[in-house]
């Protein structure tokens, strides 16, 4: 563990405050600039940090941009899968822009949040081919998580009801989906071996960069977060990396959002 002794990621953190800055206001703000209407998103919403399912969906018409969503820095498309009408914001990449979002969805209506991002293998024993993670905590190799949280806890953990509960509506999925922890780096081209050793050392399959984030801001607001990633790569050592299968890893993606959609029980929000 490193030395943050003296560290302002660590100084005047009070966890228990409320925050000035509400995401309810700002999106407040931005209606009356964009004229736009007081409409919710739908209680089921997803973060698309690569992108991919969004342009899969817009590429077939199957997404329709949402009328009253305000946030200043993505668009958001919603769609009908598995019984369900979802909301979608793709390339929200990286963990402060993932919560950026995730804190506005919250404030729109939404009741649970999925984020299916993409990350590289870091365990020795996984799959040869690309796979999808239920990612149960996730070490917190970034800032944002400790805004929310303490920096005591290495892990930021999720939900256990709802992994399980994902779990098992995964259990017969076609697709390969195991479950484990993942490592959450700010850096992505500071993946050093030394940070590689010490993240397998501490248990964990993969690497991404929004879960320990997520897990982090879910557990303070008392939200229901998923997160899932598509391990696909191995950080480009090898030729031919990133291959996701087909439509870029969408036609994967939808699989697995379909199966969550159509089991999953919807929290209030």
């Amino acid at each position: 563990m490193r030395d943050m002794s003296g560290s302002p990621l660590l100084e005047a953190k009070d966890h228990a405050a409320a925050s000035v800055f509400h995401p309810e206001n700002l999106l407040r703000e931005a209606r009356r600039q964009r004229g736009l209407p007081d409409v919710a998103v739908p209680a089921l919403c997803v973060l698309d940090p690569d992108g991919d399912v969004v342009r899969a969906l817009e590429t077939s018409g199957r997404g329709i941009r949402h009328p009253g969503w305000a946030c200043y820095h993505t668009r958001m498309l919603t769609f009908r899968l598995g019984g369900r009408d979802i909301g979608i914001v793709g390339c929200a990449v990286g963990a402060p822009f993932a919560v950026l979002v995730a804190e506005q969805m919250f404030a729109s209506g939404c009741a649970l949040l999925i984020s299916l991002t993409s990350a590289g293998r870091i365990a020795a024993d996984l799959p040869e081919e690309a796979f999808f993670l239920l990612i149960d905590k996730a070490l917190r190799d970034e800032g944002t998580s400790h805004h929310y949280l303490p920096a005591g806890p290495r892990f930021a953990a999720g939900d256990r009801a709802l992994i399980d509960a994902a779990a098992a509506a995964l259990a017969n999925a076609a697709l390969p989906v195991l479950r484990g922890a993942t490592w959450t780096t700010d850096a992505p081209f500071r993946e050093t071996e030394r940070a590689i050793a010490g993240a397998a050392a501490a248990g964990v399959q993969a690497v991404e960069m929004e879960a320990a984030a997520l897990y982090a801001f879910a557990t303070a607001r008392r939200r229901a977060v998923l997160c899932i990633a598509h391990v696909t790569n191995q950080m480009a050592r090898i030729e031919g990396d990133f291959e996701k299968g087909e439509a870029d890893g969408a036609h994967d993606a939808l699989a697995v959002l379909g199966e969550l959609a159509a089991a999953l029980p919807m929290p209030p929000a």
